[in-house]
């Protein structure tokens, strides 16, 4: 299992290895937004790990401070007490950084930060950023989300959003995409490029804190995933993974059995993490080397 923890929609998600979304939770993070930096109060980005788990067992609403239980059970008519007190409630999952100069060590480091995912007043709003740094979540939540994922369990705390819709909705933010990378960066005929299947396909974008598309696929009505992505600046910080793994969950939703996709060489091995098998030979597809891989469902 992996979290992904999305800024720009306020959402952390919960995904098995292979693809499946467990849980969608709605978030908040910090109000001055992303970043690393030691008294920042930002919510630093990249890729992490949870550390450590605080607080299992105790009853829901238990107040900490410094990762202790102070005694208190948070109500209402303690939160009117204490205005504008920074609750950590119910749980605590210690985030720690894996990327050194990035999120660890030194001044930008996740863990001596004590960056948390941590429960909050109920009074909070979800949905928007209004955090220190930390991932604030509903008790309920978190507590669920605690008991499910073990220690060690990786966070990506990304600065991009994904949406699916049909074409008539997204084509003129995946047009610019497809263009970019396949019309002007691969060579790929333009006539070849946009064809009848984009009308009846289900379509998936990426857009970054300014809500710009980065990102796009598409799957068609007979389970074929393809016209995946990614813009160039962009690659390599888990948009592809993001997207991919979308179009998985819309095709199990749909009731689609088996995923067939066209995968260019180069990228069989992204593919293959996520269960997909290489089926006869390589061939080749609008100029460039391609072998088809399936999957069931």
């Amino acid at each position: 299992m992996h979290i992904r923890i999305s800024l720009p929609a306020q959402t952390l998600e919960l995904i098995t290895d292979d693809g499946m979304l467990l849980r969608r939770y709605p978030v908040s993070t910090a109000k001055n937004g992303a970043g690393e930096t030691s008294g920042s109060y930002c919510t630093p980005t990249g890729r992490h790990i949870i550390r450590a788990k605080i607080g299992g067992g105790m009853p829901a609403f238990t107040v900490f401070k410094g990762r202790r239980p102070t005694g208190e059970t948070w109500s209402q008519v303690l939160d009117a007490a204490e205005p504008g007190r920074d609750w950590m409630l119910s749980r605590i999952l210690w985030l720690s950084g894996t990327e050194p100069g990035f999120n660890r060590l030194g001044d930008v480091d996740t863990m001596r930060r004590y960056i948390y995912i941590h429960g909050c007043a109920e009074s909070a709003p979800m949905g928007v950023p209004e955090s220190h740094g930390c991932i604030r979540m509903r008790n309920a939540d978190v507590i669920e989300l605690f008991d499910l994922v073990p220690v060690y369990t990786t966070v990506s705390i990304v600065e991009f959003a994904v949406e699916d819709n049909d074409w008539d909705v997204l084509a003129a933010k995946a047009r610019p995409i497809r263009e970019s990378v396949f019309v002007c960066e691969q060579n790929v005929p333009a006539d070849l490029e946009w064809d009848e299947f984009d009308a009846s396909s289900l379509h998936v974008v990426a857009r970054n804190a300014e809500g710009l598309p980065i990102g796009t696929g598409r799957l068609l009505p007979d389970g074929h995933i393809g016209r995946m992505a990614v813009l160039s600046d962009w690659r390599g910080q888990g948009v592809g993974g993001a997207l991919f793994e979308r179009l998985l969950q819309v095709a199990k939703s749909s009731q689609i059995s088996k995923i067939e996709l066209h995968s260019q060489t180069h990228a069989v091995g992204f593919y293959a993490r996520y269960g997909f098998v290489a089926e006869g030979d390589e061939f080749m597809e609008a100029g460039i080397p391609h072998i088809c891989m399936t999957r069931v469902l």
